[in-house]
């Protein structure tokens, strides 16, 4: 009989499932469930990006394209990220096209970090930082993030976690779970502590697109003294709802990004051709579909605020992404009490705080990319259930 325990690599059997899966797996065995707890858009990927996609396998373009994506697609990159947000990057030399923003992040982290290099990571955020850090041999710096901070990171906070040892900050904003986002004045304050170090930067900025009021989103790399350091990760999952297209990118100085690629290359070989095509339509007539689905996510966005603060669970006001992020602290549970209690006594399915890391405990992920009826529904119940609590 064969031992895996002397099989496995450690690094990776000591690494928890995502705890957001848990309870997706709950809830998938019970009839009846209101599920604000998944991070995926309720709308189709938008016809015309749908039909590109098709008309390339109609004409038969099923070939690998090059390493780093059709000279095409990443000249439309190219183009958007500078009439967006000002950002310029060589299509030859700076862009790389991904399987999702996941890959660019990963092969971001592996291409920067060795054994024992420190990676300062903000949570709560989303789960695939601290994980990738550890498999690549780095060193986790978590950065607890407040609420009374708006979940941004501070520059005293970001001070305090410097040391020798450290090669790599992550920011993910407009950030899963909480929806924080950082203006251009708080990238400013943080690129004021970078300048003069050899600390690169991850910005991951699949969200970029959706952002709410007056609050507009700043390219990190855009920011005096950030761009020779910072690799800009974006896609196309969220903005027009195609997460199963599994297509990203990451773009940065071509001294970087040499190095991710032979990851990509050696990993990957490509991302899918007709992904590749369908985003090179999404990017050039994509902008009228991006608005129609964030002006509904905005409506969606104050519905699911106003409910929760009306539960009396105080809900601050994501200015970015589509989450909602709660604080559950005045029922007296956990955040995983009351997610399990929640699924089990309403049927109505979140996600604990704690799944996005430590600093999350307190609070719950309720995601409004669904529905304004399927939300309204699931305030019913939530409001069923403190009511329920409130008599114990």
């Amino acid at each position: 009989m064969i031992d895996y325990s002397k099989i496995l690599n450690p690094a990776v059997t000591e690494i928890k499932p995502s705890g957001i899966r848990k309870f997706f797996d709950i809830a998938a065995t019970m009839d009846d469930v209101i599920s604000l707890g998944v991070g995926e858009p309720d709308f189709q990927t938008p016809w015309q990006i749908r039909k590109a996609g098709i008309n390339s396998l109609e004409r038969g373009r099923t070939k690998y394209s090059a390493n780093r994506g059709t000279i095409e697609l990443r000249k439309e990159i190219s183009r958007y990220l500078n009439r967006k947000y000002g950002l310029n990057y060589a299509p030859e030399t700076e862009i790389l096209v991904t399987v999702g923003g996941s890959e660019a992040i990963d092969g971001a982290i592996r291409a920067i970090v060795s054994p024992g290099d420190e990676v300062i990571i903000p949570q709560p955020s989303y789960v695939c930082y601290e994980p990738i850090t550890v498999l690549a041999g780095g060193v986790p710096v978590i950065i607890e993030t407040k609420a009374e901070n708006d979940f941004k990171v501070t520059p005293e906070e970001l001070k305090n976690a410097i040391t020798d040892k450290t090669k790599l900050l992550i920011l993910p904003y407009p950030c899963n779970p909480t929806g924080a986002v950082m203006e251009k004045e708080d990238i400013e304050a943080l690129a004021d502590i970078l300048k003069n170090t050899n600390i690169a930067v991850i910005s991951d900025e699949i969200y970029s697109e959706l952002t709410y009021g007056e609050s507009s989103h700043v390219s990190p790399a855009t920011v005096k003294g950030m761009r020779e350091r910072t690799i800009t990760v974006n896609g196309f999952s969220k903005a027009y709802s195609m997460t199963g297209w599994r297509l990203g990118y990451a773009c940065g100085p071509q001294e970087l990004m040499k190095e991710i690629t032979k990851i990509h290359q050696y990993a990957i070989m490509c991302a899918p051709t007709t992904s590749q095509y369908a985003a090179v339509e999404a990017l050039k007539n994509g902008d009228e579909s991006i608005e129609n689905m964030r002006e509904e996510y905005d409506r969606r966005r104050r519905l699911i605020v106003t409910g929760f603060n009306k539960l009396g669970l105080t809900c601050r006001e994501p200015k970015g992404a589509f989450y909602a992020f709660p604080c559950i602290k005045s029922t007296g549970l956990t955040s995983e009490e009351f997610c399990e209690r929640l699924l089990q006594e309403k049927k109505v399915a979140v996600v604990p705080g704690t799944a996005f890391g430590k600093g999350g405990e307190g609070f719950v992920r309720a995601s409004y990319c669904y529905s304004a009826d399927h939300i309204k529904k699931a305030l019913v119940r939530i409001g069923e259930f403190i009511e329920e609590l409130n008599k114990e």
